[in-house]
């Protein structure tokens, strides 16, 4: 029997497909599309898209999905790319990007993979 996940709600201030990854908002309890590595990250979107001002849901523990921008192998971190897609997390040396979490499952770009929710930073 898995755990429950546990989910957090907040608003979307602008239209979120699923599966892409999301940041900080503008303001509190407020979300955004993430466009880079160094994005203060805080997770996916669930499968349903939303409108700006509609509630995005997304998972804080457990597991999580991604719609994939390039070739990702099981075990990697996962950070944004530049349309809020999971990439391989790869800074150059001296430098930080946030991450989401770690690859359970192996994909190329548009797949959509389970990923264990870890966020954090990582240096180059």
């Amino acid at each position: 029997m898995s755990a429950p996940l546990q989910h957090r709600s907040v608003l979307a201030q602008a239209a979120i497909a699923g599966f892409l990854i999301i940041k900080h908002g503008t303001v509190d309890n407020s979300a955004a599309l993430a466009t880079a590595a160094t994005d203060k990250l805080i997770g996916t979107n669930d499968a349903l898209g939303k409108d700006v001002g509609e509630q995005v849901d997304y998972p804080t523990t457990g597991t999580g999905e991604v719609k994939l921008g390039a070739a990702v192998t099981r075990g990697d971190p996962i950070t944004a790319d530049a349309s809020s897609k999971g990439i391989t997390a790869a800074p150059a040396a001296g430098s930080n990007v946030r991450i989401i979490g770690f690859a359970l499952q192996s994909g190329v770009l548009d797949d959509v993979i389970d990923y264990q929710i870890a966020p954090g930073v990582m240096q180059g």
